[in-house]
């Protein structure tokens, strides 16, 4: 009987420990309520960046972290990163993800840009693009996905970035 015991108590371990979830934080100065001042879009006199996430729980074979940005209020860039994808190489159980700037498709260290953001017109982007709602209260997000080698999303989480 004891044995019994203590097997279904290692199972309940190693179980406990393969679906760790992911967890997000944003840093430098990102609140999730609204967007800091100056990273919105130039089109408004901003220049944007992305917002630097610390990921925390990635599964084991997470090779890349996906960050998709989107805006909920305007339809067409709502889902599967509207205002852009960012790449970011993995190797760990954690990951910073430092900002890289709006705009521009040669970003800083080994982020890449995965997609273009969708606007078109003076909206156009080559990469991010940062919210650009003129200031009307748009609500935008990102989806952090943890990618593995071959493409396969092991996990995602979602993260409100703010209004603008």
């Amino acid at each position: 009987m004891r044995t019994l015991v203590l097997a279904c108590g290692l199972a309940t371990i190693f179980a406990s420990n393969a679906f760790a979830e992911m967890s997000i934080t944003l840093e430098g100065g990102w609140n999730g309520k609204s967007v800091p001042k100056g990273q919105h879009c130039t089109l408004f006199g901003g220049k944007g960046a992305t917002p630097p996430m610390e990921v925390t729980g990635l599964p084991s074979n997470t090779a890349w972290v996906y960050v998709e940005y989107n805006d909920r209020d305007y339809r067409p860039l709502s889902k599967n990163g509207g205002h852009g994808v960012i790449g970011y190489p993995a190797n760990g159980s954690s990951l910073d993800l430092y900002s890289v700037p709006g705009l521009v498709d040669k970003l800083p260290g080994k982020a890449r840009v995965i997609s273009a953001a969708r606007g078109t017109g003076d909206y156009a982007s080559k990469g991010y693009m940062p919210p650009c709602s003129g200031g009307r209260g748009n609500r935008y997000f990102a989806i952090v996905k943890a990618v593995s080698a071959n493409g396969k999303i092991l996990e995602e989480q979602k993260v409100e970035i703010g209004r603008y």
